[in-house]
This record gives structure tokens, sequence and C-alpha cells, in this order.
């Protein structure tokens, strides 16, 4: 991997963090590596990061007050909301039932393995067993157990 790259998907991993587009969208390569040569260059890397400023700061003036950037982040949960349901609406309704909620169809599953001794009950125990388990993934550490 070339250090253009290397430096640059180091920036644009700080540059996603800061401007919040890590969680707003997927990452997308293609729009970052503006000139189409397969690599991502700081310049492009600070253009980007310009244009999104600009979007958010709506009244011009250089700064992100706390209403600009309430909305940018309103922004993003519509954004995140919207592609939940185009992908999660399995018969189109243009809402998400409790059966295409993701995660409904392991949901006996995921009961299943927390009830660590099988007795169809989850004691404070498997409880506390999972959540440690799941905390780990989260950090990026493997999980307890």
């Amino acid at each position: 991997m070339s250090s253009t790259i290397k430096t640059g998907f180091a920036a644009l991993l700080v540059t996603m963090t800061l401007a919040g587009t890590a969680s707003a969208q997927p990452f997308d390569f293609d729009s970052l590596d503006a000139d189409g040569n397969g690599e991502i260059t700081q310049a492009e890397l600070d253009a980007h990061r310009a244009a999104r400023f600009a979007e958010a700061d709506t009244n011009g003036d250089g700064e992100l007050d706390a209403a600009e950037l309430a909305a940018m982040a309103e922004a993003r949960r519509a954004e995140r909301a919207a592609r939940m349901v185009a992908r999660a609406d399995a018969d189109g309704s243009g809402g998400i039932s409790l059966d295409e909620m993701p995660g409904s169809d392991r949901r006996g599953d995921r009961f299943e393995r927390i009830d660590a001794n099988g007795d169809g009950a989850i004691s404070r125990e498997e409880a506390e067993e999972a959540r440690g388990h799941r905390r780990g993934h989260r950090d990026g550490r493997p999980g307890r157990g």
C-alpha cells in the first residue's frame, strides 16, 4: 500500500469522524477519489471536508453553531432511518413491522444462546455474561466466554 493511500486513509478516518460522515453514509471510496486515479489524496479529503462543512454552514459565516450542528445531526438520523426502512421493509408498506425489524428472525436463537444452561429462562448471571460478550465486541475485542 503506498504511503499516499496510508496517509490518506488515516486522514479520511479522522475527517469522517469529525464531519460525521462515518455514521451518515457508508464509506464511498469513489466519491472521495475525485480524480478517479484509485488513490485518495490529502487534497481530495480536504476538498470533501470543506464541501461537507459548507453544506452544514447554512448561514455562511464560516462557523458551525449549535443549531447548524443539530440540523446536521438530525439530517444524518433521518438518512439512517430512511435507509433502515428501505432495507427492512419486506412487504413494501413504507414502514417496518415488528417482524421486519432487523434481528427479528434471530430472536429465538439469541434467547437460546443467552440461556446457556437451556432451562428456558435467562438468569442474572447469563444476562451479565451476554452483556459482557456484546460489550467486548463493540469495543473491538473478543467478548467473554
